[in-house]
């Protein structure tokens, strides 16, 4: 019985210390938490055996590339290679393998990845959305170009019939006031197609300096308007030339 306790006793103590010892050594191993929130083993980096590359066989709507990437690389590490391959930005993609979006940091030899496995790139929703609303932003920023554009080939050739108006009367010629209201209203229709045209940025500026030579030209064209009513107007009078009439002699024939 002695012996028998004694056998017991030894093998709680050999069961006792190989515990302590697991535990021990388990307590030495180093872990790491993963982007997904699990608690995995750290990979070790210094290893001799160098990692296998890996043949990728990607699906990006119709289009098919295959890329060679490092066994132990991130799905973000890939995502890199593409943004060469497809032009969409790494954070601008989406990769899915076996069913599920995996995240930039997994391994992928820790998601068992093989050569030649299948990966499905999509864009991410919210890059499509924001790409949307760009191309829009730009087409307006565009059309708003188109239509300042227009405007100001109208205002300069509003501008020269105006200076050709400042020239006459500067030069004593009357104009016909018709002539001045009309240009008036001309212009103030271009102030009100300017008025139409939402513009922004670059765009904005170019619409607040026509705008502002409309207002000058309407502006000179209200000091001419004043500045032709005081026009004299030229009364050209000839004078004539007079002459006197030769002397008439008269010459009387006799007869008999």
């Amino acid at each position: 019985m002695i012996k028998r306790k004694s056998n017991a006793h030894a093998k709680m103590h050999e069961s006792s210390t190989t515990t302590s010892s697991s535990t021990s050594t388990e307590d030495e191993i180093d872990c790491e938490l993963r982007p997904g929130g699990m608690l995995v083993q750290k990979r070790s980096e210094k290893t001799d055996v160098p990692a296998p590359y890996l043949r990728l066989r990607i699906a990006f709507g119709a289009l098919r590339y295959e890329i060679s990437v490092n066994s132990r690389a991130t799905f973000g590490e890939v995502k890199k290679v593409l943004t060469g391959e497809t032009g969409l930005q790494a954070g601008d993609q989406v990769l899915i393998y076996r069913g599920k979006e995996r995240e930039n940091g997994e391994y992928l030899d820790m998601c068992r990845v093989k050569d030649r496995s299948k990966v499905i790139l999509t864009e991410d929703p919210a890059s499509i959305e924001r790409r949307f609303i760009e191309m829009r932003r730009n087409a307006k920023i565009q059309s708003a170009h188109r239509a300042i554009s227009n405007v100001s080939m109208e205002v300069d050739k509003l501008v020269e019939q105006v200076s050709a108006i400042e020239k006459s009367i500067s030069n004593g010629v009357k104009v016909p006031e018709v002539q001045i209201t009309t240009l008036i209203e001309m212009l103030m229709r271009q102030a009100i197609k300017l008025d139409s045209i939402s513009a922004e940025g670059d765009a904005s500026a170019q619409k607040k300096l026509q705008g502002k030579r409309v207002q000058k030209c309407v502006e000179t064209l209200d000091v001419l308007k004043i500045a032709n009513v005081q026009v004299q107007p030229v009364v050209v009078t000839t004078k004539w030339e007079t002459f006197d009439p030769p002397p008439s002699t008269a010459h009387w024939e006799i007869f008999d």
